[in-house]
């Protein structure tokens, strides 16, 4: 019989009692870090003659912050779990860039599903797919993309799964199976008590600027030549339909107000910048 419960990333020992022998078992915490090439912020946008389409043309791409501070994570429970950490991406071949510079910071494989990510039940479909057949026991998530900042593919994610969900999560302990969490909420925190699978969407705070990684030259050169798991999309009809993107509205020139004039003041900010 089993003298010892199952424990992440330490040996086991147990005993059955007729033979009197004891076996060590090794599990593995396997950490499905979700990742997002998205603009850099800096970047000019444009847009396809029909508006209906991105225009990725000159635009510097980066992995998105908030899939950033999660990869942070995965790695710390990596190094103090002895997990495995892959990185998985719903895009074409233009991600692969970003992909190899955040493997780089210490994860072990990479998945790419290739196809372009028309939405987030799309993509949440594509990520769910890799996360059951890989039978992970956590799945992290960026809380948003900075570039459509929907937010929702985690937790689609976690109800095609079945798993629970913890978003806007800023802080993380797993002790066996037991997680302990604390997600952001208005106005404060929530504490959280759940178990493994789990789907978490994070944020700063599940760790700070100060933790991040800046991955050296070595690790960068291997990156390059890392393998890369590239896979056939599941078949799944759109539920939305881009009508248009717009830009916003070019600044208007600044216009001065004395100090002492505040009928006009109140005047500008009730007809043109209408916020009173």
């Amino acid at each position: 019989m089993c003298n010892s419960l199952h424990s992440w990333g330490k040996y086991i020992t147990f005993t059955i009692s007729k033979q009197k022998y004891n076996y060590i078992i090794y599990k593995i915490m396997k950490i499905l870090v979700c990742i997002s090439s998205v603009p850099d912020t800096t970047s000019k946008i444009n847009f396809t003659p029909d508006n209906k389409q991105f225009d990725p043309t000159g635009v510097q791409f980066i992995i998105n912050p908030n899939d950033e501070f999660c990869l942070t994570k995965a790695i710390l429970l990596k190094e103090q779990l002895g997990a495995s950490v892959t990185l998985v991406n719903v895009g074409l071949a233009m991600t692969e860039p970003v992909l190899r510079k955040a493997s780089a910071i210490g994860a072990d494989e990479i998945i790419r599903i290739d196809a372009h990510p028309v939405d987030a039940f799309f993509v949440a479909t594509q990520l769910a797919k890799v996360a059951k057949e890989g039978n992970y026991d956590l799945i992290i998530t960026g809380k948003e993309s900075i570039d459509y900042n929907g937010g929702m593919v985690g937790g689609y994610i976690a109800s095609i799964l079945g798993f629970p969900f913890i978003n806007r999560c800023i802080e993380l302990e797993i002790n066996e199976n037991t997680v302990n969490a604390v997600s952001e909420i208005d106005g404060g925190k929530e504490e959280l008590k759940t178990s493994l699978p789990l789907v978490i969407g994070g944020q700063k705070g599940l760790t700070q600027e100060r933790d991040l990684r800046i991955p050296n030259m070595r690790s960068l050169m291997a990156a390059r030549t890392k393998a890369i798991t590239v896979l056939a999309a599941e078949e799944v009809v759109s539920r939305v339909e881009t009508v248009a993107f717009e830009k916003l509205p070019p600044k208007q020139a600044v216009k001065m107000v004395g100090a002492d004039d505040l009928d006009t003041l109140i005047d500008l900010l009730h007809k043109e910048a209408k916020v009173i």
